[in-house]
């Protein structure tokens, strides 16, 4: 696994955070059900889990 800086890291958080945001808005104005919508939500969860190993691995370089 590639080593990212704390900067990077943080970065990609605040990134990845405003991706979302923009996200959150675009949802209520799809259709349930349509590809569009899925899409979105695969999307959406695909981000989440990507803040939640950055928000993780923010942790492990502040406690060494």
């Amino acid at each position: 696994m590639q080593a990212y800086s704390r900067n990077e890291l943080l970065e990609a958080e605040r990134q990845i955070k405003s991706l979302l945001s923009k996200l959150y808005k675009v949802e209520p104005k799809l259709k349930p059900g349509s590809s569009q919508h899925s899409l979105l939500t695969n999307r959406v969860r695909a981000l989440e889990i990507a803040l939640s190993l950055i928000d993780q691995k923010l942790l492990s370089l502040e406690r060494h």
